[in-house]
């Protein structure tokens, strides 16, 4: 195992969702689900940061938030800057991770003990699952989840979860969405941003340099048109008042696509991302 990943495997376990590596090397740790890199400590930052803080700031002052997947509780350190923040609910599907992020000194440290923080409550569920059946609104909501490389996770990205999830957001709330690189799978981040938009939500998509991944792209959401936020907490590593709306500005490589809307029946994101990623 040890000659796929780059530096020392520090922690490995096979839990029934999925092979959980953590290797070490140079200083820093990375995160593997499935081989798949999640986060590397030295630049994970910039990730987490354009992931919240943005629709955190189209939200004005969210009491109540809601991330789904994120069981590294990397996403959670950031909602908790915000301190209008009362309760975060955090639903990852597998226990084997939210545990090595309450348990693994590392990543404890690195998420500033997030998910043992009171106001937050960990849910291992699924995510569409828990949206059928839960209760109650957020002010903001969070969507963290691996990139849809297979029809269990392209579900996640259908027409038919976000409006399970419209219905979840609060009237002035606003959402993120993790979307894949606009630069290396520009179809499938337009795909999702698309597919948004059929269940009413008006999206304004964005991107940030993070260079363990390359160009990363996200999708802002919300029931109402909204200006491009500038308004992040102060203090940040990677994101300012005058650097957040330059996110918002996407290269020409990145320019929209003829795409189809991702529907449960067709799963038409599962195959971009697989002409467009897959070697």
């Amino acid at each position: 195992e040890a000659e796929r990943f780059s530096g020392e495997i520090v922690h490995a376990e096979t839990s029934p969702y999925q092979r959980v590596v953590v290797t070490h090397a140079q200083g820093q740790f990375q995160l593997f689900l499935s081989g798949a890199l999640q986060f590397n400590s030295e630049d994970e930052y910039r990730y987490h940061e354009a992931l919240v803080h943005a629709a955190m700031a189209v939200a004005g002052e969210p009491r109540r938030v809601l991330i789904l997947g994120g069981g590294d509780g990397l996403a959670a350190r950031e909602v908790l800057r915000h301190p209008s923040v009362e309760r975060v609910v955090l639903v990852d599907l597998d226990p084997a991770v939210t545990r090595l992020a309450t348990d693994f000194p590392p990543l404890v440290e690195l998420n500033g003990g997030s998910l043992a923080d009171p106001r937050v409550e960990v849910v291992n569920a699924d995510a569409m699952r828990w949206l059928e059946e839960g209760q109650g609104l957020f002010d903001v909501a969070l969507v963290d989840f691996p990139d849809p490389h297979a029809f269990a996770v392209g579900k996640l990205y259908t027409d038919t979860f976000y409006a399970r999830l419209l219905e979840r957001i609060a009237p002035d709330g606003a959402i993120a969405v993790q979307s894949t690189s606009p630069r290396l799978a520009p179809k499938s981040f337009w795909c999702i941003a698309r597919t948004m938009e059929s269940v009413g939500l008006f999206v304004r998509p964005y991107h940030a340099a993070v260079p363990s991944f390359g160009e990363w792209g996200f999708t802002l959401a919300a029931r109402r048109a909204f200006e491009v936020p500038r308004a992040v907490p102060e203090g940040l590593r990677y994101l300012g008042p005058d650097f957040t709306p330059t996110l918002f500005v996407l290269p020409e490589d990145a320019a929209p696509r003829e795409v189809e809307v991702n529907r449960l029946s067709s799963q038409t994101l599962v195959r971009y991302y697989d002409e467009e990623l897959q070697p």
